[in-house]
């Protein structure tokens, strides 16, 4: 239990990668994981589409105006799509696949951010043409990985919002 705790901890946002491409058996692991999300009755509404080609991550990161920049550095980037038809809980069923993924990243020593597409600008049709997914699926995110170019302090937890938990009631 204390390294799930402990990956909590140092689970962060990061921007900036270096150069390095993420292994092939990372990326496994990572979609891996994925794959073993929970979903609503085992519906598993959500498809993944990997990039590694550079050209093509770099074009997806002016998909929005803020918050897309840090796929201009990602050797890897992992377009979370779910199938809006399937379960009225895509939303969650896809934000928890992608979540896993964002968490088997920080396992393997790699840094990983997601970068929200759904309802954001256009970002959701930028996406949508630039990787071919059909018009069934919403466009949930991306999730940006590789090695770490800055190094991000673990959660303090002395600050975290402790008022925002409520027992019995309100």
């Amino acid at each position: 239990m204390e390294n799930f705790i402990s990956l909590c901890r140092s689970r962060r946002s990061i921007r900036k990668y270096t150069d390095q491409p993420v292994p092939k058996e990372a990326v496994e692991t990572i979609l891996k994981c994925g794959l073993m999300s929970p979903s609503s009755k085992r519906l598993n509404p959500w498809e993944f589409v990997v990039l590694t080609d550079k050209e093509k991550i770099r074009s997806l990161a002016s998909c929005k105006t803020y918050g897309s920049q840090m796929l201009l550095e990602a050797p890897l980037a992992i377009v979370v799509a779910v199938d809006k038809d399937a379960t009225d809980t895509w939303q969650c069923d896809g934000a928890i696949a992608a979540q896993n993924m964002l968490l088997a990243a920080e396992d393997l020593g790699l840094g990983a951010c997601w970068c929200q597409v759904y309802q954001r600008e256009d970002s959701e049709e930028i996406v949508r043409k630039a990787t071919n997914i059909p018009e069934k699926y919403a466009v949930l995110c991306i999730v940006a990985v590789g090695y770490k170019n800055e190094e991000r302090k673990q959660y303090d937890e002395s600050k975290l919002l402790y008022d925002k938990i409520h027992y019995e009631q309100w």
